[in-house]
């Protein structure tokens, strides 16, 4: 007997300490139950873009923004969308795990590490691929709705509907089993019809470590 993985796909920026969890997480559940998951570019940055009342932390942070999302969306168009997986890997261990600054030498190493052309790295500081990364950003988050962001995931349900939701937002990694509880509880919720938020305040930051 054969059976068919479910494919999720996740929209990611890879500044984004949560999104990077919700990451991590669906590399488990990889391991536990028969999940693929497919990753995809979406920007901070831009979705931010041009939005008044920011905390002025938060646009200094997203000026840096743009680096590693033209990166991704100049790797995906040079090598297809299949390399995503790896350089949002090599991309994020160094910035939530080696807390690498957003400059070249980030993006020369992470291109460096998944065999990709060293001059995707120009791209940080282009506009060449901005509409391609738009593109990428409003195929994910236009289904989720509006003021959401990443994480951001797209689930075919088994009765043919495909749900998009933002979420889940979680803090460590679950791993095993635990991960699997959880993929399982996500499912059960989003795709329960009318179903739109089950929330609660957050009292601690993301904890990122592997």
């Amino acid at each position: 007997m054969t059976t068919t993985k479910t494919t999720v796909d996740m929209w990611f920026d890879p500044r984004c300490p949560w999104a990077w969890i919700t990451s991590r997480w669906l590399l488990e559940v990889e391991r536990v139950r028969d999940v693929e998951a497919r990753f995809h570019v979406m920007s901070l940055a831009l979705l931010n873009k041009g939005r008044e009342g920011l905390e002025p932390w938060y646009a200094e942070w997203l000026k840096l923004g743009w680096g590693p999302v033209r990166v991704c969306a100049a790797a995906e168009q040079k090598a297809g969308p299949e390399v995503l997986r790896d350089l949002y890997t090599a991309l994020g261990t160094r910035i939530h795990h080696q807390k690498a600054p957003i400059a070249r030498e980030l993006y020369l190493d992470s291109l460096r590490e998944v065999g990709l052309p060293a001059e995707l790295a120009d791209a940080a500081e282009s506009e060449e691929f901005d509409e391609a990364l738009s593109v990428s950003h409003h195929a994910g988050l236009d289904p989720v709705g509006e003021d959401l962001g990443t994480p951001a995931l797209h689930v075919p349900l088994p009765d043919g509907r495909t749900v998009a939701f933002f979420g889940p937002v979680i803090t460590p990694v679950p791993k095993g089993e635990d991960a699997g509880r959880l993929w399982d509880g996500v499912l059960l919720v989003a795709g329960t019809p009318g179903f739109y938020e089950l929330k609660r305040g957050r009292d601690v930051g993301p904890d990122t470590r592997p």
